[in-house]
């Protein structure tokens, strides 16, 4: 009986244990995504401030390749992070992504060229932030079972947390206090610094139960045997027709996702409304899709993150064409709230979609 109880208390301490670290990984994670595609979801700041001042003779179109190559950087190099989560784990990764990510943000700061930028914000921190969201993904997934929509929501609400922090402390920084560029962006660096160094310490993953140390006779290691089963399906995988499809229209749905973000400073402005609306234009977006991003991971757990997904980006799409048609500040306020609600719905769903 005192056996019983000693064990049941034992388990119980241990599920406690496991939820505990679970969540505290999701506050690392939360983290990472605050200080990555949360700041890319800022540049529609940088596109007007840099138009109107170290890159006053470059085109809109011109400077908006920063960001737009900066979200490619980040995005493509998922493939290559995926692979290496599995192969040096997540922790070896946030390093040298935290590290190259305050690298690019301090020589952002001593910027004052076009191809300098470039460099510096579109290669440099986009690659790094693809160093930084993929494994806090991968960790995170690991973890759970049951509410994974929930905990990815959260993980995933850090970008738009980012996205509605970081115009304010530009807009405070640089129109009203007169700090100069260099000191900002150094100022931003500094605040990312302990945040970054709580999702090294705390993204971590849960530890291997005992069955996977057990010799399979005849194969080796079980380690080796897993390692070919995953060299088996992602072969399969990528003959898979449906999943290349698959794969295929969720990078469409990304690919014009993110022009609000960019433009939508410079499209209030351009209206004739006031610089301090226009900035807080892009926050009031991103304060929208962090609801949409948190709260929809709880319904996606019961309907479907598909069917949410796909519903999501139908209706995001026809937001995205009633733009135009929002010239008032009232106007504004409720497209910028609509389409960043219906946004964030498609990115917490991505990344729970199954492939069966």
């Amino acid at each position: 009986m005192d056996q019983t109880r000693a064990s049941a208390a034992s388990s119980g301490s241990t599920k406690n244990e496991h939820s505990f670290r679970a969540w505290l990984t999701v506050l690392g994670a939360f983290s990472t995504f605050f200080c990555s595609v949360g700041f890319i979801n800022a540049f529609g700041v940088f596109q007007e401030y840099y138009r109107a001042h170290q890159l006053s003779d470059s085109s809109d179109f011109d400077i908006s390749w920063i960001g737009s190559f900066e979200t490619f950087a980040l995005f493509s190099g998922a493939p290559l992070t995926g692979l290496l989560v599995d192969r040096v784990g997540p922790t070896m990764l946030l390093i040298a992504g935290s590290l190259a990510m305050l690298m690019a943000i301090f020589m952002t700061s001593l910027c004052s060229q076009y191809y300098q930028f470039f460099l510096a914000q579109a290669v440099l921190l986009g690659s790094s932030m693809s160093l930084l969201f993929c494994p806090a993904i991968a960790t995170v997934s690991r973890y759970f079972h049951k509410n994974v929509g929930l905990a990815m929501g959260v993980t995933v609400g850090g970008s738009s947390a980012g996205g509605v922090i970081w115009p304010i402390v530009l807009n405070e920084l640089l129109n009203k206090h007169g700090v100069s560029f260099g000191w900002t962006i150094r100022i931003i660096g500094f605040i990312m610094l302990p945040l970054l160094v709580l999702a090294v310490l705390t993204v971590i993953p849960p530890p291997k139960t005992n069955h996977l140390e057990e010799v399979v006779p005849g194969e080796g290691t079980q380690q080796t045997h897993e390692k070919d089963i995953q060299k088996k399906d992602i072969i399969s995988l990528l003959k898979n027709t449906t999943f290349l499809l698959l794969c295929a229209g969720l990078a469409i749905s990304y690919l014009g996702m993110f022009s609000p973000f960019f433009y939508a400073t410079s499209y209030a402005e351009s209206l004739g409304h006031s610089k301090s609306f226009a900035f807080y234009l892009v926050s009031i977006i991103n304060a929208a899709s962090l609801f949409g991003r948190v709260l929809p991971g709880v319904l996606a757990d019961h309907y479907g993150h598909f069917n949410l997904c796909g519903l999501a980006a139908m209706l995001s799409g026809i937001i995205a064409l009633c733009w135009t048609s929002a010239t008032s500040i009232a106007g504004l306020v409720i497209w910028a709230l609509s389409y960043g609600l219906s946004s964030g719905v498609r990115i917490t769903s991505y990344p729970n979609i199954e492939f069966c």
